[in-house]
Formats: structure tokens, C-alpha cells, sequence
């Protein structure tokens, strides 16, 4: 009898360290019903694939907002990921193209090549495509429900024509492993998550339409305040964060009164309120009168004659708006709404990267071209601005194209970190500048944009071996995410001191490369052109 009970002694304490290292138990109670998921490879992460946070967005619920996903009986096998979104790849396929829609001119307009996915010989296969498509997935490193874990929430980019949450190079487990739930979302893209119409508007009983994209984002985004906390995560500690198109959709989260009490911080790379450069967003009349020529063309006299197209048929055809103003989940231009301080006072890192845009084509880019892109944008400001990105051969205006690009980005980043730091709120700026390793036979982009996508999660680009200042910087990088989501500062042990932004003089963004430190004094002369460009913009959009 006593060796019974030493064995069952030895027995229970062995169990509860393995509980203490083990993630959550299954089945996980939802309101819709109970989950089981898969074991990581690690052992101490657990994941939830293909949970659906609203219903399907199908047949007489194609553009509208979303409604909650329906309930189930038994144990619902998470271990697949759901269907991604409706689309033709980047770009939209379809004859009419898949404009990403954006404020400025280049957010999604340009073609995008060559996002990496996670090392492995055959990347594996994603989802099909469906209408039904409102999935999310989860990675938990908790062993407890009552954990109380920071949650990350990741908005994919790919010009809101594409992309999805079950993509390989969006694995949230070494996220997990740093202490944390990580949660990725589908949402409706191109003109299933995007297409205004006056009938859509009349329907909605908020005299708006468009934006459905946005509004699977907040949907999510109560699923997540509503269920997380069974997973082990804390719902007063949620973070949402996204890049390029999914950083445009953040800006929007942060400055809608829709998502407002949803989040407490927020991470946007490389994209900001303004898409990927300085511009206005399109109106919803703008938007109606588009989508209601599309539908036209398509020989439907209404949206209900719409919602019966085959959806294939409107992959085609249709193009989405992209995100406008459509005065209920974006009330106003974004531009307006941060100016005037009335964004969700949450806590806010942003940044983006030294090489931009080798990411996007500019065909035909010479000197001549480039000179008078100039002066048609910038009007009496262009012998400054030319002064600071030359053209006097095409070389020249090679080069100043991509360094113009990659600093207005820059720029946006910052003063979107200025006035939230307004707010009184914390804010951080990055400057990613990190060159990956390139795959063999390629030429280098440089640190291009979504370079630091694979830094940020931790998953390598297949075919490109992680030197050890790869694998260094990712493991600090992850850890500067998952700190900023837990406590709305970045910095902790052994890492670089991080600083805030408070104001222009003093602000300095941080270097995320080789070396890992505060910039040096921002370029003052740069800073000023982009201002003054921007106050005309504004002061046009207000007369």
C-alpha cells in the first residue's frame, strides 16, 4: 500500500509538470460549441483550425454585414483550415482586374511577387476558395484556461484581393511559445468584401454599403472578446496587428467607433489610414456609382438579381472599391478622424521597411516620366521635391523612385506615431532594414516589403537559410511583439531599450536590422516636403 501511494504521489506531481508545460486541454467550449484541436510540433502549443466566426456570407447574405456563426452539436474537429475567400489570386483575377482600393494611388494598384511561406520542400496545399469563409484559427500556449495570455489578432495583407489566414507564413506558433494566443482571420476580399451600391445602401438601414471586409474584421473581433478567454487568452489584452492591405484594415479598426472597447493595442506594418502612400480615400457615391455600372454590365437591374450570380461569375467580372468612406464602420476620411484626434485611444507600434518598393513594379519609370509624375503631384512643391529625388537620367529616376517610396511610407508611419502619442496613448516606430537571405539564383530585393513578415513569426522563407543574425533578430522581434500586446511597451530582458515616440524633436523610430538601435536624427528636409504635401491634401479635400 505505501508503494502504491509513493507511486501515486510521484504519478500526480509528474502529472501537474507536465500540465504546467502542456497547453490547453481539449474539448474548448465556445458559444457556438465545443472545439477540439491538434498538438504543434513543439508539444506545448495547440491549435485550432477552421473555427468560424460568423455565418457563411453566401446567397441572401452576400454584402451584408456579418450575422454569428451558427451553433453545432457534439465536438467540432478544428484541425483543417477553412476555405479562403473568394479570389483569383492576386490582383483579382477576372478581366476587370481586383483593385485593392486604398487612399493614395499604390496600395494593391501595383503587382506584388514573390511572398515567401514557411521553409519546407512543398509548401503545403492552401484551402480551396468559397463564399464560405469566415474562419480564424487559433495557437495557444496555455496550459489553463485561466492563464490570461496577451492575444495577438493578424489581419493578412494582399491588396484585399487576396491572401488569407491559413497561409504557412503566418504559423502563430512561435508567437505562442513566447507566451501568448495568436489568432489569424479570413475576411472578405475583392468585390465580395468590397462592392458599394445604392441598393446595398437602402438595405443596410445605415444609409451605407461597401467596407464588408472591415466589418468580418470586427466581427472577429467580438468572437475574439466573446470566446478567447476559454483558450487561456486575456480579453483586456488583445492586440490586433496586420501588414500592407491588413495594416490599411488596422488604421481603419483604430479609427472606427465600430471597433471601439474591441482592442487595447495595435501593430500596422507597412500600411497606414493613407494605403501605402499619401492620398484620399474614395467616397461611397464615389463607390455606388462604380458598382452599380459593374452590376449593370453584368445585366442585373438590382442587387437582388446580383446575389443570384454564380459567385465564380463575380469573381470575374466584378472589381471591389476596396475600403471607402462609407459613414457608419469609417465615418469620416480617416485623414480628418486622426488629425483631429478622434481614433480609439488604444496603444500603437508602427513601421516599415528600407526597400519598399523593389516590392512594386513602376514600368516605364525614366527620367521624363518621373520629372512630370512630379510636378503633377506635387504642384509647387516639386522643384523641392526633385531636389531631394533627382532625375537627371533614368538611372537616376530609378533610384529616386524607390528611395521616395520607401521614405513617404516612412513618413506615414510616423506621423500616424505622432498623433497618437497626441492622445497621450504609447507609441512605438520601427524601421525594419534587415536584407533576408536570398534563395539561390535570385537576385536580392533588398529588406522589401513583407520582409519582415517572416522575422515577426518566425518562419524562414523556403529555399533561404537563416544565418544566425536571421534567427537572432526574429527571436527578438517576436519577443517585442508579444511584450507590446501584453503590456503596451515593447522593451523587456535583454532586449535593445526601445524608445517612444512623444513628439517630431525628440522621436526616433527603431532600427530593426543587423544592428538593433534608435535611428539617428530623422532627415528634417524630407519630414517637411511630406508635411507640406499633406497639408495641401488636406487643405483640397476640406474646400
Amino acid at each position: 500500500m505505501k508503494r502504491l501511494l509513493i507511486l501515486a504521489a510521484v504519478g500526480f506531481i509528474m502529472g501537474v509538470a507536465a500540465a504546467a508545460s502542456a497547453a490547453i486541454s481539449d474539448p474548448v467550449g465556445t458559444e457556438q460549441g465545443l472545439i477540439s484541436g491538434t498538438a504543434a510540433a513543439s508539444g506545448d502549443v495547440r491549435i485550432y483550425r477552421g473555427v468560424p466566426y460568423a455565418a457563411p456570407p453566401a446567397g441572401e447574405r452576400r454584402w451584408k454585414a456579418p450575422a454569428p456563426p451558427l451553433r453545432w452539436e457534439g465536438v467540432r474537429r478544428a484541425d483543417e483550415f477553412g476555405a479562403r475567400c473568394m479570389q483569383g489570386g492576386f490582383g483579382g483575377g477576372g478581366r476587370r482586374g481586383g483593385g485593392a482600393g486604398r487612399e493614395g494611388g499604390r496600395q494593391g494598384g501595383a503587382r506584388q511577387g514573390g511572398q515567401g511561406q514557411q521553409a519546407a520542400a512543398t509548401p503545403p496545399a492552401l484551402p480551396p476558395v468559397s463564399e464560405d469563409c469566415l474562419f480564424l484559427n487559433i495557437w495557444t500556449s496555455a496550459a489553463a484556461a485561466s492563464a490570461r495570455l496577451p492575444v495577438l489578432v493578424f489581419v493578412h495583407g494582399a491588396g484585399l484581393t487576396g491572401g488569407s489566414g491559413a497561409e504557412a507564413r503566418y504559423d502563430g506558433e512561435a508567437l505562442a511559445r513566447k507566451g501568448a494566443v495568436v489568432v489569424t482571420i479570413n475576411y472578405r476580399l475583392g468585390p465580395f468584401g468590397w462592392l458599394a451600391h445604392p441598393d446595398l445602401t437602402r438595405e443596410s438601414g445605415r444609409n451605407a454599403s461597401g467596407n464588408y471586409g472591415l466589418m468580418d474584421a470586427v466581427a472577429s473581433l467580438k468572437w475574439v472578446q466573446a470566446n478567447i478567454a476559454s483558450f487561456g487568452g486575456d480579453p483586456g489584452r488583445v492586440l490586433v496587428f496586420g501588414e500592407s492591405a491588413g495594416a490599411f484594415q488596422v488604421a481603419a479598426l483604430v479609427a472606427s467607433p465600430e471597433a471601439k472597447g474591441l482592442f487595447q493595442r495595435a501593430i500596422a506594418e507597412s500600411g497606414g489610414w493613407m494605403g501605402i502612400s499619401m492620398g484620399r480615400m474614395t467616397t461611397r457615391a464615389e463607390a455606388e456609382a462604380a458598382g452599380a455600372k459593374m452590376a449593370s454590365a453584368m445585366g442585373a437591374a438590382s442587387i437582388a438579381e446580383l446575389r443570384k450570380k454564380p459567385a465564380e461569375d463575380i469573381q470575374q467580372e466584378m472589381r471591389g472599391a476596396g475600403m471607402i468612406v462609407d459613414g457608419w464602420y469609417v465615418p469620416d476620411q480617416p485623414s480628418n478622424i486622426y488629425l483631429q484626434g478622434r481614433q480609439n485611444a488604444v496603444d500603437l507600434l508602427v513601421g516599415s521597411n528600407k526597400d519598399e518598393g523593389t516590392f512594386f513594379g513602376r514600368p516605364n519609370n525614366n527620367a521624363q516620366t518621373w520629372s512630370a509624375g512630379a510636378r503633377e503631384r506635387f504642384g509647387d512643391l516639386a522643384d523641392t521635391y526633385l531636389k531631394l529625388y533627382p532625375a537627371a537620367t533614368d538611372e537616376q529616376a530609378q533610384a529616386s523612385y524607390l528611395e521616395a517610396f520607401s521614405d513617404e511610407m516612412y513618413w506615414h508611419m510616423r506621423i500616424w506615431a505622432e498623433a497618437h502619442a497626441k492622445l497621450g496613448k504609447k507609441a512605438y516606430l520601427y524601421y525594419f532594414t534587415r536584407v533576408p537571405p536570398s534563395a539561390s539564383g535570385q537576385a536580392s530585393r533588398g529588406a522589401t516589403h513583407t520582409a519582415e513578415l517572416a522575422y515577426v513569426f518566425d518562419v524562414p522563407n523556403p529555399g533561404r537559410p537563416w544565418e544566425d543574425i536571421d534567427k537572432r533578430l526574429a527571436d527578438r522581434m517576436t519577443s517585442y511583439w508579444v511584450n507590446f500586446a501584453a503590456s503596451g511597451n515593447p522593451n523587456g530582458p535583454g532586449l535593445p531599450v526601445w524608445p517612444a515616440v512623444r513628439d517630431r524633436p525628440t522621436g526616433r523610430g527603431m532600427i530593426l536590422g543587423d544592428t538593433v538601435a534608435p535611428e539617428p536624427a530623422p532627415n528634417a528636409a524630407k519630414l517637411s516636403l511630406f508635411d507640406a504635401a499633406f497639408a495641401r491634401l488636406q487643405a483640397r479635400q476640406t474646400n
